[in-house]
């Protein structure tokens, strides 16, 4: 039974910022002033099973670095944006991209530039780390913070809704 109050039925695709979301609020800087971050196992686990299942998955950070590129193109993920200043601009070539219609989509988002996205999305996520006016927002608030497994919690509570969870390609890498 999902926690999530939206017919996860529906849900094609799964977007997400980085920081704050895939990774924690705190970033350590490396001597080149490069963000280091650190990223769940168990998100990276299901974004890649995601991928394999047929959903299309991307990214979509203000951030770069190359090591966050690395990490999820090795995933599998395809639509990864990085330095996006305007997002919604990038949400709408992944949605010319991938086909998808808006009710279609999950994004999950902790700021202010993720606002014009999560507003357009049928399925807004929202960290509880999150800022107040992205929770005002937001159709699902998970109890986890960024970093803690967010991407896990949406993508296995959508997976079991459409009877995909733990099928198919589910017990590799």
């Amino acid at each position: 039974m999902s926690s999530i109050n939206y017919d996860l039925r529906t849900i094609k695709g799964f977007l997400f910022d980085v920081d704050g979301v895939l990774s924690c609020d705190c970033i350590p800087l490396a001597t080149n002033g490069d963000p280091m971050r650190m990223v769940n196992i168990k998100d990276g686990y299901a974004l890649q099973l995601a991928v394999k299942q047929g959903y299309h998955v991307g990214i979509i950070t203000g951030g770069y670095t190359d090591s966050v590129h690395i990490r999820f193109e090795r995933l599998g993920i395809r639509h990864i944006y990085m330095r996006s200043s305007v997002k919604l601009a990038d949400y709408e070539d992944f949605l010319s991209k991938t086909g998808l219609r808006d009710d279609e989509v999950m994004y999950a988002g902790d700021d202010i530039p993720d606002y014009e996205v999560m507003s357009r999305v049928g399925l807004p996520v929202a960290p509880a780390s999150a800022a107040p006016e992205i929770k005002q927002i937001a159709k699902y608030i998970s109890p986890l913070s960024g970093g803690e497994g967010l991407a896990r919690e949406i993508i296995e509570q959508t997976m079991k809704a459409q009877d995909k969870w733990m099928k198919g390609d589910a017990f590799g890498w």
